[in-house]
């Protein structure tokens, strides 16, 4: 069966913290008749902080819809290499070897998709096949996890990297003042984020689609997935498209839908012959702290089953579609649980849609977080850009150079006038 591997994922530099949430609410929407309910929502988030992709003072300016797509386009280029590569490294694999990027993001657009980007310049083979994710939102991490593991299924030994692009803050909308908006405001933060669903097969150098060479891998044995779409919610999670870019719609009743959702997880694993409320580890979204407290609720589960997404929104905010992908980093940080522990992991966006997989923990359990710190330390610190504060991965990989060469620095250049970084050739 294939197996998630380790997951790589990296943050930008620039952080902003709740108190500095709370008091920019204060001074921008000073006269504004909700901003009490504003600021005790953001509070009750509990993101203590978030990473953006520029300092606050560009974030709250609003160049236009084509330089704020622009600058997607020219970070994700920057960010992605060095993501992939460290993803390709937990994984034992290199570029060649995989058989599908799978590209998920809800905060930007491209044509030709950035799959095809990183097929050109980061070693990836030509007939490697491409499946662009742009409309699933925070449920698009589950969905590309659920893809993979299909596409592994339908083409035993084959491999699949899946990977997560999440600017959100490049959709800051200033004159948008409904409570959700404003709340939103305070809610997510900005990742990168890549995993290897590695085949059964699939030896380097082998193009991952011969089954030779197998060996055993560390990870979540994925044994099945599903969907589930709540009916006549379309507009309760919506984007809706103007001059300004994309225009984030949050409906009150959101916050409610583990009632309806929970349900898809505990029949998912009745199906497999499993209790979801029994289960070893759980990585969920952390669409916020309501989501999580309803779903422990209904699942009858301790709150400290979700300790990981918990972590991910307290220290980045909701990353959205990454969120999912950071749980799971999280848990091989720990170190993972016994080889054969059965867990869960579900992504919730707009739909409402939820995307479930259920699995084992499979491989030797991996290095304790004191070993993996005390290798981190070993790390060379490459700058990131010049004058500006070095940038590593979330496990303590440089920006700078990875596996696949010289990573290039994210543009420093102002919003309206953003060249799109080239990428030196890779050596294949």
């Amino acid at each position: 069966m294939p197996v998630l591997c380790r997951p790589a994922v990296a943050v930008p530099e620039h952080v902003i913290t709740q108190e500095e949430t709370l008091d920019l609410a204060r001074t921008l929407h000073a006269d504004h008749a909700s901003l009490p309910l504003v600021l005790r929502l953001i509070r009750n988030t509990g993101v203590a902080r978030r990473h953006l992709v520029q300092p606050i003072e560009q974030t709250l300016a609003h160049p236009g819809f084509e330089a704020r797509n622009t600058r997607y386009e020219a970070e994700a280029k920057a960010r992605v290499p060095a993501v992939v590569a460290e993803a390709l490294g937990h994984a034992g694999l290199e570029p060649r070897d995989i058989d599908l990027v799978v590209h998920v993001s809800c905060t930007g657009f491209m044509m030709p998709s950035l799959t095809a980007w990183m097929i050109n310049n980061l070693g990836f083979r030509s007939d490697t096949r491409q499946l662009p994710i742009a409309q699933l939102g925070c449920a698009a991490g589950g969905a590309a996890i659920n893809r993979a593991h299909d596409f592994c299924l339908a083409y035993p030994g084959a491999n699949a990297l899946v990977v997560a692009c999440e600017f959100c803050s490049l959709c800051y909308q200033p004159t948008d003042l409904t409570v959700g908006n404003l709340l939103s405001n305070g809610l997510f933060g900005d990742a990168v984020a890549a995993a290897v669903v590695r085949g059964s097969g699939g030896s380097s150098g082998s193009g991952g689609s011969d089954g030779s060479g197998a060996t055993e891998v560390t990870g979540i044995r994925l044994e099945r997935n599903g969907s589930h779409l709540v009916p006549d919610t379309e507009d309760w999670i919506a984007y809706r498209v103007r001059e300004t870019g994309f225009h984030f719609m949050l409906d009150k009743r959101v916050p409610g839908t583990m009632e309806q959702l929970a349900p898809a997880l505990v029949e998912l694993a009745a199906r497999h012959g499993r209790d979801a409320g029994r289960q070893d580890f759980y990585l969920v979204h952390a669409g916020g702290p309501r989501i999580l407290d309803d779903l422990g609720k209904h699942l009858d589960v301790p709150a400290d089953a979700f300790r990981f997404s918990r972590a991910t929104l307290t220290e980045y905010g909701n990353i959205a579609s990454a969120v999912v992908l950071d749980a799971l980093r999280r848990l091989f940080e720990e170190g993972g649980p016994a080889p054969g522990a059965t867990g869960i992991l579900a992504g919730f966006g707009p739909g409402i849609t939820a995307e479930i997989s259920l699995g084992s923990w499979t491989g030797p359990r991996p290095a304790d977080p004191a070993t993996r710190r005390a290798a981190d330390a070993g790390d060379a610190e490459v700058p990131y850009a010049p004058g500006a504060p070095a940038a590593r991965t979330a496990s303590g990989a440089p920006y700078g150079t990875g596996a696949l060469g010289p990573v290039l620095p994210a543009p420093s250049t102002p919003d309206h006038d953003i060249p799109v970084p080239t990428t030196p050739a890779v050596a294949r």
